[in-house]
C-alpha cells in the first residue's frame, strides 16, 4: 500500500483548496509534509487557473497543531542550522503572488500558528484554539512567530502569548486581531474559498501588486514604502487588465480581467 499524501490540493473554481493531511498527527509539521507542501506553492504559482489559495487542516481537529516534536529528539545544533536554512513553507506563502487564506479549523499551535500568520487573510473556525507554546519546550518560536505576531497583534498582546505559552480561543484571536472573521465549523470552508472566489474575480496582475506593496508595510520604512506602492501603481498601468478595467467601468459592465 502506497501512503496516503500528505497535502491534498483540489480545486474549487478559480481557488486552489489546499488540505494539511495528517489527521492523525493533528497535521503536524514534518520533513515529508514541509517539502510536499513547498511543491504544491510551486505549482500553485505557476498555474494560471489558481488565482487564490486556501489552507486549511484534515479531520475535525486541528489545522496544524504545531511541529512534529519527535524530529527534535536527539537534533543537534548543526542539524537544526541545517533544517532552517532550506526554503521555508512560511516564505513560500509570503512570497507568493497569489493571496492565501487560512481556514483554521481547529488546534492552531506553535509552527501551525506561524503558519497562519505568514497568510494574508485568517478565518476560524468557532472552536479553533490559538497559541505559541514553545517556551514549554525550552525552545522560542522558530518560523516567524516573534517578527509576524507583534506586527499583527502589537507587542504586549504578543509578549503575553509568546511568554506564557498559553492557548486563546477563536474570538479572542478575533478580539486581538489576529484572525479577520469567526464562523460556524460548517461553513468555514465555504466562507474561505467563497471570499478566495471574490478576490479571484479582481485583476490577477493588480492583486499581486497589492498584496507586494501591502506586505512591504510591514517592514519598510514609510518612504521606501511609498516608493515602491508609486513604482508598482505605474506598473498596473502597462497591463492588458488596466485597459480591461477602465473600459469595463465606463461601458458599466463587469470586467473579464485575464491577468495580463
Amino acid at each position: 500500500m502506497t501512503e496516503p499524501e500528505v497535502v491534498l490540493v483540489e480545486q474549487r473554481g478559480r481557488v486552489a483548496l489546499v488540505t494539511m493531511n495528517r489527521p492523525e498527527k493533528r497535521n503536524a509539521l514534518d520533513g515529508q509534509m514541509r517539502c510536499a507542501f513547498l511543491g504544491v506553492m510551486d505549482r500553485l504559482r505557476r498555474d494560471a487557473n489558481v488565482r487564490a489559495i486556501v489552507i486549511t487542516g484534515a479531520g475535525d481537529k486541528a489545522f496544524v497543531a504545531g511541529a512534529d516534536i519527535g524530529e527534535f529528539e536527539g537534533r543537534s545544533p548543526v542539524d537544526q542550522y541545517r533544517v532552517m536554512k532550506l526554503p521555508t513553507i512560511f516564505d513560500a506563502i509570503e512570497q507568493s503572488p497569489k493571496p492565501v487564506i487560512a481556514a483554521v479549523n481547529g488546534f492552531c499551535l506553535g509552527g501551525g500558528m506561524e503558519l497562519a500568520l505568514a497568510c494574508d487573510i485568517r478565518i476560524a473556525s468557532s472552536n479553533a484554539k490559538f497559541g505559541q507554546p514553545e517556551v514549554n519546550l525550552g525552545i522560542i518560536p522558530g518560523g516567524g512567530g516573534t517578527q509576524r505576531l507583534p506586527r499583527i497583534i502589537g507587542l504586549g498582546r504578543a509578549l503575553r502569548l509568546i511568554l506564557t505559552g498559553e492557548m486563546i480561543t477563536a474570538e479572542q484571536a478575533h478580539t486581538l486581531g489576529l484572525v479577520e472573521d469567526v464562523v460556524p465549523p460548517e461553513v468555514l470552508i465555504d466562507r474561505a474559498v467563497a471570499l478566495g472566489e471574490l478576490i479571484a474575480s479582481k485583476s490577477p496582475v493588480a492583486v499581486a501588486a497589492a498584496k507586494e506593496a501591502t506586505r512591504a508595510a510591514m517592514s519598510l520604512p514609510l518612504d521606501e514604502g511609498l516608493r515602491l506602492e508609486t513604482a508598482l501603481f505605474q506598473l498596473c498601468f502597462s497591463s492588458d487588465d488596466k485597459a480591461e478595467g477602465v473600459r469595463a467601468f465606463l461601458e458599466k459592465r463587469a470586467a473579464d480581467f485575464k491577468g495580463r
